[in-house]
C-alpha cells in the first residue's frame, strides 16, 4: 500500500510541477487552486508512504516520478525538446527507480 501511495504522491506532484506553467504567475483562479490541492495532496501522500518506506527511497522514487512525468508532459503538452539525449536521461532516471523500488 505504501508504494501505491507514493506513486499517486509523485502524480500529483506531476500534476503541480506542470500546473505551475498554467498559472501564469499564480494569476489564474483555478489553474492555481488546482496546483496548490496538488501540491497539498503530493506531500500528504508522501508523508503517509514513509511512514513505512525509507526516507531517501521514498524521496527519490517521489522525485523521480514527478521529474519523468513533467518532463514527458513538458514534451507532449508544452513543445518541450524531445531529443536522443533527454530520452537517454529520462531512461536512466527510471532505472535508478527501479534500482531504489528493488533495493528498499
Amino acid at each position: 500500500m505504501a508504494w501505491f501511495l507514493l506513486f499517486l504522491a509523485g502524480l500529483f506532484e506531476v500534476g503541480w510541477a506542470v500546473g505551475l506553467k498554467y498559472t501564469e504567475g499564480f494569476s489564474r483562479l483555478v489553474p492555481t487552486t488546482l496546483t496548490v490541492l496538488s501540491m497539498v495532496a503530493s506531500a500528504v501522500l508522501l508523508g503517509l508512504a514513509v511512514k513505512s518506506l525509507p526516507i531517501g527511497t521514498a524521496y527519490a522514487v517521489w522525485t523521480g516520478i514527478g521529474t519523468v512525468g513533467t518532463v514527458i508532459l513538458g514534451i507532449y503538452l508544452l513543445g518541450d525538446p524531445a531529443n536522443a539525449v533527454r530520452i537517454g536521461c529520462i531512461a536512466l532516471i527510471i532505472a535508478g527507480i527501479a534500482g531504489l523500488k528493488l533495493t528498499a
